[in-house]
């Protein structure tokens, strides 16, 4: 599942699903001996037996709830998110789908082999590694969602409905945005010759007859039979669920807008950093890193681009070098950075924008200076700095060792 996108970036991130998808239909479902009550959040003994055979998880399945940050409540008119029942049986079985490597025809990737929670379910390779000793075209993009358990959207979708589909607008996936939501995401991932190399509908074929997933599948979906569609959506409501609003980027911005002191929390070089980041970045990546303020930009990493980005998918001249701009949040956990992962450090990214922003045709406009040529930032030392003590408030320590998120097979 690469390059999600994520919530973030990261964008971080970020991680990423929307679809002509199954319907939820545990209510009214068949009874299958042996299988508990679909709507129950709780496995039998004899369901757990067999899972605990496979997977260390717990008997009863969570619902998780998310406090969202006073400046993105105030932009989403959401104070705290709350999975139904519904997401989060279905989330769990995305959560095994995600780390099963049989998801891979080889059986050697999982999604999570490109998406390391350790590293913000970023990958620490420039690129990552597929089946039969290949490796990726582009650098992994951090998997994340805003805080509504949807992909991240254009404005934040506030339905009550477990079953609507996100509506996704202009955001769409992949560096080149070749993907128009999350399901053909999935679906190009999964059947990828260098990343899995599956055919979903055999996958579907081989999965259904397992014990492991009748049980979760029954759980999540009223119905043992787990066809791609299915497949896709657990994976969505999965990915959907690795939020970041834990944050001290988020408690700076909250104490920031009510106009309280900043100096009693943050040093005086994270509260430089951003403003820096406010005046230099936020034009493209956003304020609230929770969503870009640019979709698509070229950042002038090269006058020629070998890997034209979104002109390789549009054929359109204007969107060569042209790619997705990542979330930021997590970003110090997620290098090496940039589509090709070129730069190991936040502090070559940083150089990148202060001094070597390239003379590109189609370098984004936010880059160029009011005689055409490209931007010269040139941060001093103790602002550049400045900008990656800010960049580290955005880290958020829970989502790398919460439960929910982790490995549930017993290696």
């Amino acid at each position: 599942m690469k390059r999600l996108i994520p919530l973030f970036a990261l964008a971080l991130v970020s991680l990423t699903f929307s679809g002509c998808l199954e319907d939820n239909i545990t209510t009214g479902s068949q009874e299958i001996d042996g299988l508990s009550n679909p709507e129950e959040l709780t496995f039998n003994s004899e369901e757990a037996a067999t899972l605990s055979q496979t997977l260390d998880i717990p008997t009863n399945i969570t619902i998780a709830s998310i406090n969202v940050p006073q400046h993105l409540s105030q932009q989403s008119g959401l104070g705290q998110v709350t999975q139904t029942s519904s997401e989060a049986r279905k989330a769990l079985l995305g959560r095994v789908l995600f780390y099963d490597t049989q998801l891979s025809v080889t059986g050697e990737t999982s999604c999570a082999s490109c998406h390391l929670q350790s590293a913000a379910f970023s990958d620490n390779l420039a690129f990552s590694k597929g089946i039969n000793g290949a490796v990726t075209k582009r650098n992994s993009i951090a998997l994340g969602s805003v805080p509504t358990f949807a992909p991240a959207i254009s404005g934040y979708g506030s339905s009550g409905d477990e079953e609507a589909r996100a509506v996704e607008g202009d955001v769409r996936f992949f560096w080149d945005e070749r993907a128009g939501t999350i399901k053909e995401q999935s679906e190009a991932t999964i059947q990828d010759e260098i990343e899995m190399g599956t055919d979903l509908h055999l996958l579907s074929s081989q999965l259904k007859e397992q014990e492991l997933y009748k049980i979760l599948t029954f759980k999540a979906f009223g119905t043992t039979d787990l066809t791609p569609d299915r497949i896709t959506l657990a994976l969505e409501k999965f990915t959907s669920s690795i939020t970041s609003m834990s944050t001290r980027f988020d408690e700076m911005t909250d104490l920031r807008m009510r106009g309280n002191r900043l100096d009693d929390r943050f040093t005086a070089s994270e509260i430089e950093g951003m403003q820096l980041f406010n005046s230099n970045c936020a034009t493209c990546h956003g304020v609230s890193m929770a969503q870009p303020s640019v979709n698509i930009a070229s950042n002038g990493l090269d006058a020629l681009y070998s890997d034209k980005g979104v002109g390789q998918q549009s054929g359109n001249a204007s969107h060569d070098g042209v790619f997705k701009v990542p979330f930021l949040r997590n970003v110090a956990l997620t290098g090496p950075y940039m589509h090709d992962g070129r730069f190991e450090t936040l502090r070559e990214v940083i150089d990148h924008y202060s001094e070597g922003i390239a003379d590109h045709p189609n370098l984004h406009p936010f880059l160029r200076a009011s005689n055409n040529t490209p931007r010269r930032l040139n941060f001093s030392e103790s602002q550049k700095q400045a900008l990656i003590d800010f960049l580290h408030t955005t880290t958020d320590e829970t989502v790398l060792v919460e439960e929910r998120f982790s490995d549930p097979f017993r290696r």
